[in-house]
């Protein structure tokens, strides 16, 4: 049962990496200031990009826990705890301000088309430049000191291939730069993510697959996994 348990975890850290990549490439861009923005915030692409954005990082909230359970009794468990801490602590101050941008902004642009104004889209610097914007840079913060050291947990502990958390650490490091370039380096951070996401996943996964490999028990004879 624990072993299925890190592998859902090792899926669901997978699957997280594959809704960042959708996130930038779903997500409507345009002139933010006019009609052409408004309709943005208002379209479905608007919302369903960012409710994969927050699954994503739900889920990646999930297969960091599945990280721990496979760094304990590794020379690297406690620094698998920080990131647990630090991750957690820091997608849960991440959320509240996605949340606010995808179904604030939406309302916002779907009254705009409505007066067919784009005056009150000046209100829009408000929503996400208000007090929330403290709370998201903390939040992404800690999220990229938490893969940073789950990066350096893989390398140190043992366990899992030295390099798999490489990317991991990189893509999450980067988060809050990639906020500041265009959409197609937004679309190929998310790249980035999904490849350091599916590159941990597959390496938690199949440490599991070796620890359900029988093995001998010194006279030759197959020992039951512990």
């Amino acid at each position: 049962m624990a072993t299925a348990r890190v592998r859902l975890g090792a899926l669901a850290l997978a699957v997280a990496g594959v809704l960042f990549v959708l996130y930038p490439a779903i997500r409507p861009y345009s002139d933010e200031m006019s009609l052409q923005g408004a309709a943005a915030f208002a379209s479905n692409a608007w919302i369903v990009a960012h409710v994969l954005a927050m699954l994503g990082f739900v889920l990646v909230g999930l297969g960091l826990l599945a990280l721990y359970r496979t760094l304990r009794d590794t020379p690297a468990e406690g620094l698998a705890l920080l990131t647990l801490v630090a991750s957690w602590i820091g997608i849960g101050l991440t959320l509240p301000y996605y949340g606010a941008e995808a179904f604030g902004l939406h309302v916002l642009g779907q009254e705009a088309i409505r007066q067919d104004s784009a005056a009150m889209l000046v209100l829009a610097d408000d929503v996400r430049y208000g007090p929330g914007i403290y709370l998201f840079g903390a939040g992404l913060l800690l999220l990229g000191i938490g893969a940073i050291l789950a990066a350096v947990a893989v390398w140190r502990s043992g366990a899992l291939p030295r390099w798999s958390g490489i990317l991991f650490g990189l893509a999450f490091a980067l988060y809050i730069p990639q906020f500041f370039t265009s959409p197609p380096i937004r679309v190929a951070h998310g790249l980035l993510v999904t490849a350091g996401c599916v590159w941990l996943a597959f390496s938690i996964w199949h440490a599991q697959v070796w620890r359900t490999v029988p093995r001998s028990d010194g006279n030759g004879l197959p020992r039951s996994p512990e």
